[in-house]
């Protein structure tokens, strides 16, 4: 294998597929790559979906490139492992996503024309029309080991185009209330179920997604953002607290509250 980098991405890619397969060669390839199978990958898999969602988010374009290279890989890896046990390679992966591309867009490969309202809906039922030569439940196609919020969303999509849903956000605000109460009537109980808390904060984690799904806002993204300003907030905290006492240990919860408002007042001011 020559160690020149390729300038086009047709032997960019035979590349790696050429590494991946000495990497899995149980003579001479790595120890730790040899024994990996597709379940043992999965977890890295995710790992690496995150850090590139992570760089991305920062906007930081060598990082990007880094991270969406780590994802690649594990796609490279899941077919190297599918080619040894004969199910598919790389070029099988390539050309079912390929497929299915050409056959959810007619509109730019076929005959068909609709506007950019209709998308959504031939989408759909082109997808109801694959469904078909599979038949399962509706719910059956939405992967359980989707981040809670994603699954959430994607479950409460689902049972929407089908006429399961709220008629609009007003009753779905409140639901949000009604599950808000009940989590403090368990808050307020002689005796604390936390088995039952649980499954009533669950509730209410559930209907406020709903209701960001139809205030058209993405709950996961919407947590996100939430939690990166409180992070960035929290830092500035921490770097006030080290110079004022020399750290966080050092002030009272009332003094970290004081020193959170003055953050919170300076960001919002610019």
């Amino acid at each position: 294998m020559s160690d020149e980098r390729p300038t086009d991405p047709e032997a960019a890619l035979a590349r790696l597929l050429d590494i991946m397969a000495r990497l899995r060669d149980p003579q001479s390839g790595c120890p730790w790559d040899v024994k990996q199978t597709m379940q043992s990958l999965t977890r890295y898999t995710i790992e690496e979906a995150y850090e590139a969602v992570d760089a991305i988010e920062r906007g930081a374009p060598d990082e990007i490139k880094d991270e969406l290279g780590d994802l690649l890989f594990q796609i490279v890896f899941y077919a190297q492992i599918g080619n040894e046990s004969q199910q598919f390679d790389f070029t099988d992966i390539a050309n079912a996503i390929s497929d299915k591309m050409v056959r959810r867009h007619p509109h730019v490969f076929g005959e068909s024309t609709t506007d950019e309202a209709g998308l959504a809906e031939q989408w759909e039922a082109i997808k109801a029309q694959e469904r078909k030569h599979s038949p399962q439940a509706l719910l059956d196609s939405v992967p359980t080991g989707l981040p809670a919020l994603m699954y959430a969303q994607k479950i409460q999509k689902k049972c929407a185009r089908v006429g399961f849903d709220w008629p609009d956000v007003a009753p779905v605000a409140d639901k949000v209330r009604e599950e808000v109460a009940e989590i403090q009537a368990e808050l307020d109980a002689p005796k604390r179920d936390q088995q039952a808390l649980e499954a009533e904060i669950g509730d209410a984690l559930f209907a406020i997604v709903n209701l960001a799904r139809h205030c058209k806002v993405d709950a996961d993204a919407a947590l996100r953002r939430a939690s990166n300003k409180f992070a960035r907030r929290f830092a500035a905290v921490e770097v006030l607290a080290k110079a004022e006492k020399g750290g966080l240990e050092a002030h009272s919860l009332d003094e970290l509250e004081q020193l959170w408002q003055r953050v919170k007042h300076k960001e919002l001011r610019a």
